[in-house]
């Protein structure tokens, strides 16, 4: 007897996915639901796929939509917004200027390692600055950092 599956079998299989994904909430679950649920689509369409190749183009599918997620998606729903970050965390850090503030744009700085959740940052200066000066964060404002040449 060899296995049959029908179109139906897939979407269910894909909704109880997505279901087990409202209990687990890492939405890598999801996608493998989703490509279920497309496979389902593709066997309505194609009666006639093997189960073979049903669960060849269903991993595929799964790992595409996986893949995209994580290299695409997830990136997009990081808060890349400074809103509520701690100001003792970063005043008196150093960094590496990358790019003079200028009177008509703010000027960058690099961090050696990442300092809440990133390591380049929008910088304010009264001092004069050079690309490779090394300064010192003196507070925040808004969501750039005022910074003070360090002298030696």
């Amino acid at each position: 007897m060899e296995l049959e599956l029908l179109y139906w079998h897939w979407v269910v299989f894909g909704v109880v996915l997505m279901l087990g994904e409202i209990a687990i909430t890492t939405f890598f679950i999801l996608w493998f639901g989703v490509a279920a649920i497309l496979m389902g689509g593709l066997l309505f369409l194609l009666p006639g796929l093997s189960v073979n190749w049903q669960i060849f183009i269903w991993t595929l599918l799964s790992a595409a939509l996986a893949l995209l997620w994580f290299r695409f998606l997830k990136p997009l729903s990081i808060d890349k917004t400074k809103a509520g970050m701690s100001r003792e965390a970063i005043v008196g850090e150093v960094g590496q200027v990358i790019s003079v503030p200028t009177k008509q744009r703010r000027g960058r700085l690099r961090f050696p390692a990442p300092i809440l959740g990133s390591d380049e940052w929008i910088i304010i200066s009264q001092d004069s600055l050079a690309e490779g000066d090394r300064v010192r964060v003196k507070d925040v404002s808004g969501n750039s950092l005022v910074v003070e040449k360090m002298v030696g």
